[in-house]
């Protein structure tokens, strides 16, 4: 069916595919003039002839009329499902978060999409000419265009409107103003809105009182201040709240509820009810970190009361521990009553005594807390002093540092399945948690554990702890399969780590001595004879000062230990002990000829350094009257001595030269 003209005209191929009319009825009928052919058929075009949809019998009509389920408008409705296209572009603009209506659903991008589509189509068909005039047979009809519309209405899904004016009023819209015309002013206002700002600012006031009060009181208050029975003031200011110019709404106790619900009102009523600690570990937002790729890059130092309580004291065991961030490897550790800084000093010389049983390198930075650590801020946990980074930790940040979480790695993986007793009296989980018995006294206050131990065996489990700890499989098993936690330590130590300085390891974490260089040549240290390294040592000390501090450090598996000796703060030498050998001459031993001859030696050394620096015989004569001029000597007459300026030749002799130099000195 189509227009031609102002009249609705079907085709023969439709009279006939009807049913309704033969083909050689419809040449009697048409031959008889009983059928308005409005246009011949035939010709160059072989276009069809057309005949009034009017003009043809009522049984006919309605054959023809069957075979189009929307009647007159099916060509029209059929070019608009061809030409509809899914506008992309719609579907991005309205999945937006800057909208003026706020975020919209999926429902409704889909749509506006679908709106804009339809609106899209409707405009393409009235732009083309040779369309408009085929399919309405005139000028473009809005009627009609809306008729079709509402027929696809369920097929397409949109919801524009169905009526003509509006639907032309919307399409105007769209042309002028765009994808923004077809949102809804439903979305993001304020008409129905009670709580306003003003309202809002006094019940948030209300809610962060020191008393934290329930949604309902703070409901109750609300209406007593709107009845007048209660006023409200600015604590700081001693301003009124008062709203001028119209009343207060009504608000029900839901509505009151549902504002104090919101995640932001939660947070600010949070920040003026709980303590910064608090506030800061549940509310406040926190760093995401991973571990780094290898060991000792990274090691986090912390304290911990053992869970189990001492008999004595009903106290806990305080300790200390260092741990690496990638393997998650205890690598130092103390143990005392008290937390003190002597623990501190302990678990530093664990981790010295790991560090350099192994051969490995200085850890490359170090976490630390400020409760202990602060005292040396300035000295031994500079960065660059002893170790290349230190990092402190925020005061009561325990999400900070990352020992926090090792320490309970610690207590639930391996602490909890080797001892009963292991928990806290709050925990939730039943399994966690330790029963006591309460004692009724005077305070009404006490509580008894169900054991107590010694202090030796708590230490002793503990340090068994970090045994089975440290060799027990690393939690990340993807990266590292089969491997246990020591295994990840040894096998992935960072390859740039810098040297062990040991001197400055030995300042702070030595056993200081105030000793004092005798006879040039040695130091008293904890009983024994400690000598100095060369003779040239003595022109490091301070002018007729002979006062210096030892620092002595524990050998390598129970070896010699080191010593070095500081004045005022700086590093003067590391001392050598040679020993003593036995006076009788019968009764000395290979040991004892090795240090007979090794002090020889350094005796002969310091005679060398004598007679290298010695200064030159010179003699004074003494003037007497005015001094006269003389005529000046000769060149050849005058001779000048050389005084030496430059540091001596060092010492090579070897060991047969020497030991027959200190023979024939005896």
């Amino acid at each position: 069916m189509e227009y031609y003209g102002n009249a609705l005209c079907v085709t023969v191929d439709e009279i006939v595919e009807s049913g309704a009319i033969s083909y050689e009825n419809y040449k009697k009928l048409s031959s008889r003039g009983k059928l308005s052919v409005v246009r011949r058929g035939g010709g160059r075009n072989k276009q069809k002839a057309l005949i009034a949809f009017d003009s043809l019998p009522p049984q006919a009509r309605a054959a023809v009329i069957s075979l189009y389920p929307h009647g007159r408008e099916e060509r029209l409705v059929k070019w608009v499902e061809r030409n509809y296209e899914w506008d992309a572009r719609a579907l991005a603009y309205y999945s937006r978060e800057d909208l003026p209506c706020g975020v919209l659903s999926p429902a409704k991008r889909r749509e506006y999409t679908i709106n804009a589509s339809v609106l899209n189509c409707c405009i393409r068909l009235h732009g083309t000419a040779s369309d408009t005039q085929r399919l309405f047979g005139s000028r473009f009809s809005w009627d009609r265009m809306s008729g079709v519309l509402e027929i696809l209405r369920d097929s397409f899904g949109h919801t524009l409107p169905g009526s003509t004016q509006r639907l032309q009023r919307k399409c105007a819209e769209y042309q002028r103003a765009g994808y923004a015309s077809l949102l809804s002013g439903k979305f993001g206002n304020q008409s129905s809105r009670k709580i306003d700002g003003r309202i809002a600012r006094l019940l948030l006031s209300l809610a962060c009182q020191p008393e934290k009060p329930y949604a309902r009181t703070v409901w109750e208050q609300y209406c007593q201040w709107r009845a007048g029975r209660l006023d409200v003031y600015d604590a700081g200011t001693g301003e009124l709240f008062a709203l001028l110019g119209h009343p207060a709404p009504e608000l029900s106790e839901r509505s009151v509820s549902d504002y104090l619900g919101r995640a932001d009102v939660r947070a600010l009523v949070a920040k003026a009810h709980l303590s910064p600690t608090a506030f800061m570990h549940e509310v406040m937002p926190h760093m995401h970190r991973h571990a780094p790729q290898w060991s000792l890059s990274k090691v986090s130092l912390d304290d911990r009361d053992l869970p189990r309580k001492l008999k004595d004291t009903k106290s806990r065991v305080k300790a200390y521990y260092a741990y690496d961030v990638l393997s998650q490897c205890v690598v130092g550790y103390a143990h005392s009553r008290q937390k003190t800084q002597e623990l501190v000093v302990a678990c530093f010389r664990s981790l010295f005594r790991l560090v350099d049983r192994m051969g490995w390198g200085c850890p490359a930075q170090l976490e630390v807390e400020n409760h202990l650590m602060s005292q040396w801020r300035d000295s031994f946990l500079r960065s660059g002093e002893v170790f290349p980074l230190v990092r402190f930790c925020a005061p009561q940040n325990s999400q900070e540092k990352y020992a926090e979480v090792l320490n309970r790695s610690k207590k639930v993986g391996v602490e909890h399945r080797r001892h009963e007793g292991i928990g806290r009296f709050y925990a939730k989980l039943p399994q966690n948690r330790v029963e006591s018995r309460k004692q009724s006294d005077a305070t009404n206050e006490l509580w008894e554990e169900k054991s107590y131990y010694t202090f030796d065996e708590l230490v002793a489990d503990d340090i068994a702890d970090i045994e089975a700890y440290n060799h027990s499989l690393h939690p990340d098993q993807k990266r590292f399969p089969g491997k246990s936690r020591w295994d990840v330590l040894v096998e992935n130590l960072n390859p740039s780590l810098p040297p062990m300085d040991r001197a400055a390891w030995a300042m702070y974490l030595g056993d200081k001595v105030r000793t004092s260089v005798r006879r040039n040549s040695y130091c008293r240290v904890q009983g024994e004879d400690w000598w100095l390294s060369r003779p040239e040592v003595l022109g490091e000390l301070a002018p007729g000062d002979m006062k210096v501090d030892a620092y002595v450090m524990p050998g390598t598996d129970g070896g010699e230990p080191e010593v070095w000796i500081y004045q005022d703060g700086r590093r003067i030498d590391k001392l050598e002990r040679v020993g003593t050998y036995n006076t009788a001459a019968c009764e000395r031993t290979e040991e004892d000829e090795r240090i007979f001859v090794e002090q020889r030696k350094r005796i002969a050394r310091f005679q060398r350094w004598l007679e290298e620096h010695g200064a030159p015989a010179v003699g004074t004569v003494g003037h007497t009257g005015e001094p006269t001029e003389t005529e000046p000597l000769p060149e050849e007459s005058l001779t000048v001595q050389e005084m030496p300026c430059s540091e001596p030749e060092p010492i090579a002799d070897s060991p047969a030269d020497t030991l027959s130099r200190a023979l024939a000195d005896i």
